[in-house]
């Protein structure tokens, strides 16, 4: 059985008759209900918040976050699908944007409490055309993901996954753009296995592992970053100070696009004692 995403743009692949065949489905509904009611576990918030809808869809997920007392805006890439959730008129939605993710994030930093993603971020391994290849998709989706929201903040996104390799470069792209995280498995080994990756901002002391979010929880997956820099190597203690530190510091400003030393050798050397 063929995946949507390999047919198919989302934008086309959901035109008007299939965003009504979707969003009317019993199946489908009781899914997205139980994988939104998931996310918000995982997402652990303690009191009423703005969250980002990542390919928000007919707005599935969004009902439950207002059920749940939320406010959410809403991001996706099908005309079709906005319609249907705009004719819901749901009172917790503030504002619904067409737009493609793998184009990036574009809030201001700091905008949302948390975020959620429902079965759209596989789609971003996808290139659209022979000049855009997918890591750049996740890159510039990710990097805008981290920069929308608060220090302390998380983000949690179910996805179907391809194969390992997909599922590599999905977490391995969150990594370089800051996030701490780690993958949860839901009846692993099932047709039914659901997959969530777990996403930290830094700020709360989980920079690189997610341990502590998902403790006491079984099958979980954690990617820590702290024991290798995705295959570089090098340790991510992120002590400030350390050179792994200085290097993520000075990652960050040249994606800000302010000028920066450039590194050396020299680059986090500890400094003797002067007598």
């Amino acid at each position: 059985m063929s995946r949507p995403e390999d047919t198919l743009y989302a934008d086309l692949h959901y035109d008007d008759r299939e965003a009504k065949k979707y969003t009317s489905s019993s199946r489908i509904r009781k899914i997205q209900s139980d994988m939104t009611h998931r996310a918000l576990e995982l997402l652990d918030l303690q009191s009423p918040s703005l969250i980002l809808d990542v390919g928000c869809g007919s707005g599935l997920s969004g009902e439950i976050l207002s059920q749940a007392g939320h406010t959410w805006i809403g991001m996706d890439i099908a005309p079709s699908m906005l319609d249907l959730a705009l004719q819901r008129e749901d009172e917790g939605v503030l504002s619904l944007m067409l737009a493609d993710i793998g184009q990036g994030v574009p809030f201001r930093p700091g905008t949302f409490d948390a975020a959620i993603s429902i079965s759209a971020i596989q789609w971003l391994c996808n290139a659209e055309s022979s000049d855009v290849s997918a890591e750049g998709r996740l890159r510039r989706f990710f990097e805008g993901l981290y920069a929308s929201l608060r220090r302390g903040g998380r983000a949690v996104c179910q996805f179907y996954p391809k194969n390992d390799a997909q599922r590599s470069m999905i977490s391995g792209a969150a990594m370089k753009a800051g996030f701490g995280a780690g993958i949860l498995e839901d009846d692993p080994g099932t047709k039914n296995s659901k997959l969530y990756l777990v996403l930290t901002v830094g700020g709360g002391g989980l920079q690189g592992d997610i341990t502590g979010i998902v403790n006491g929880m079984s099958d979980v997956d954690v990617l820590d970053a702290r024991k290798t820099a995705l295959g570089k190597g090098r340790p991510l203690s992120y002590r400030k100070g350390d050179k792994a530190w200085i290097l993520r510091k000075k990652e960050q400003m040249t994606r800000k696009g302010k000028v920066v030393k450039a590194d050396s050798k020299y680059t986090g050397r500890k400094r003797r004692p002067a007598f």
